[in-house]
């Protein structure tokens, strides 16, 4: 006979500090695209908010402003892989595309799929209801553009 007592819930999986970093430097970003806020009032304003003391601050520093001080490289990057113009993709995603281009260029520690998979949640998360579709199909051209070795001896990748 089975067990009939109720168990509580399982807990969802403690975010990785990386993972608050990417959430609060999307919000930061996110003004800086439609406020058009300086970089230093948006981080002040942000390392105030609830939680942020649980992010990985310097991948959030690295995020922030190397996103804002590369913003026309890293939209050179992801305007030819776009199926409409720059103009035409919400703040949300291009925030996160920003993000991806920007973790495939200068953070070579963490994996490509890595890159996509938490790029994917944030859309879901923050984005439109086929946001994280659009972002995946971005970022997984950009991959084997900006990444081309890792993408091709992913043995995930040849199944």
């Amino acid at each position: 006979m089975k067990d009939a007592t109720p168990r509580p819930p399982k807990k969802a999986a403690e975010k990785s500090g990386r993972s608050r970093a990417r959430e609060f430097a999307l919000q930061a970003l996110y003004q800086h695209l439609v406020g058009h806020n300086e970089s230093a009032a948006i981080d002040a304003f942000t390392r105030d908010l609830s939680g942020f003391n649980k992010a990985d601050s310097a991948h959030y520093d690295a995020l922030l402003h190397g996103c804002i001080e590369q913003a026309e490289a890293l939209d050179a990057l992801v305007t030819p892989l776009l199926d409409r113009s720059l103009a035409e993709i919400s703040p949300v995603e291009h925030a996160i595309l920003w993000i991806g281009a920007y973790e495939f260029s200068h953070c070579v520690d963490v994996p490509w799929r890595v890159v996509i998979n938490e790029c994917i949640e944030l859309a879901k998360s923050f984005g439109g209801t086929d946001g994280h579709r659009y972002v995946n199909g971005v970022l997984n051209q950009l991959a084997v553009q900006l990444r081309p070795e890792e993408v091709t001896r992913d043995p995930a990748r040849r199944a």
